[in-house]
């Protein structure tokens, strides 16, 4: 059974092991993965035991727009509803907020289009990155 929490606190090893899971290459900067979860505004956690098996990361101002960072499922768990779950989460939280912001990989849109996000025709995401995933 799966359980939700609203943890930031983390080890260095659980976070390694879900980023790597979904081959995201953060994952080789656990380090730093655990101080930036003591940062984030909202995490929620999905966990089977003491296994982190999902997570969802995100920013806001307080009152009108919040950025997910961070949506991942481990790919043994995908498909038992568990990344819809910490998306109906945030939606929850930020119900009153003017916009919810996401970046999908162009092969997840579809996931975020079913939780009811929408592309924006006007505008592309950007960065600046030292990561290669």
């Amino acid at each position: 059974m799966i359980e939700y929490k609203t943890t930031h606190e983390f080890t260095e090893q659980q976070l390694e092991r879900l980023f790597l899971s979904v081959e995201w290459s953060s994952g080789h900067f656990s380090d730093k993965l655990v101080v930036a979860m003591k940062n984030y505004d909202t995490v929620f956690s999905a966990w089977d035991g003491d296994k982190l098996v999902g997570m969802l990361c995100a920013l806001d101002d307080g009152i009108m727009t919040a950025y997910i960072h961070y949506l991942l499922v481990d790919p043994e768990y995908q498909g038992r509803q568990i990344g819809r779950t910490l998306v109906e989460q945030a939606k929850e939280k930020y119900k009153d907020y003017l916009r919810i912001v996401l970046v999908s990989y162009d092969d997840e849109a579809h996931f975020y289009e079913n939780c009811g996000f929408k592309r924006e025709e006007k505008s592309s995401p950007m960065c600046i990155t030292s990561l290669w995933t």
